[in-house]
């Protein structure tokens, strides 16, 4: 099958992007580059019928986010451990509150992060939410819930954006 030229220009224009979505959904760039990976791939499948319409990178993005929480369901009984590296390396982020931050982020479970990722990062409504997740709406506001009390208890200060009345 030859490939189509748009499907590689999309690639090219919106891969950057959507590898910044996939960091931030994920929390690490491993797993962020193979929710691009397999979102692009279904993508590319689905291409014939996406092209004629207006935005397939919103396929994309809600197919990386639906990637994202059947990895969650699918290992939610598993106990994964990265192996420290034998050398450490820091990404230059910013300090103090903003890196406690991205930390406690990163600590959230699968779900609860993809809800605030989708809110905050995506501006989604939850029913919008819930449309993207295959969740009730309901569960989108407990899962939001949960994750900005965690949020506000890894983050008590009061110059957290979490704490500004920023929340739905």
């Amino acid at each position: 099958m030859e490939g189509d030229p748009r499907f590689a220009e999309f690639v090219a224009e919106r891969g950057d992007a959507l590898l910044r979505y996939g960091y931030v959904l994920a929390g690490n760039p491993h797993d962020a580059a193979d929710l691009v990976q397999e979102a692009l791939l279904k993508l590319r499948g689905a291409w014939h019928r996406l092209r004629l319409k207006d935005n397939p990178e919103s396929y994309a993005r809600t197919t990386m986010a639906r990637l994202h929480i059947a990895g969650w369901r699918l290992r939610r009984r598993e106990q994964l451990a990265w192996d420290p590296p034998e050398r450490e390396h820091h990404d230059a982020l910013p300090s103090g509150d903003e890196q406690r931050m991205w930390q406690a982020l990163a600590g959230l479970p699968r779900k609860q992060r993809a809800v605030l990722v989708l809110r905050y990062y995506e501006q989604l409504d939850d029913a919008e939410i819930a449309t993207v997740l295959g969740i009730s709406r309901g569960t989108v506001r407990s899962q939001a819930s949960r994750a900005l009390d965690k949020l506000r208890f890894a983050m008590p200060s009061e110059d957290s954006p979490m704490t500004r009345g920023n929340v739905r």
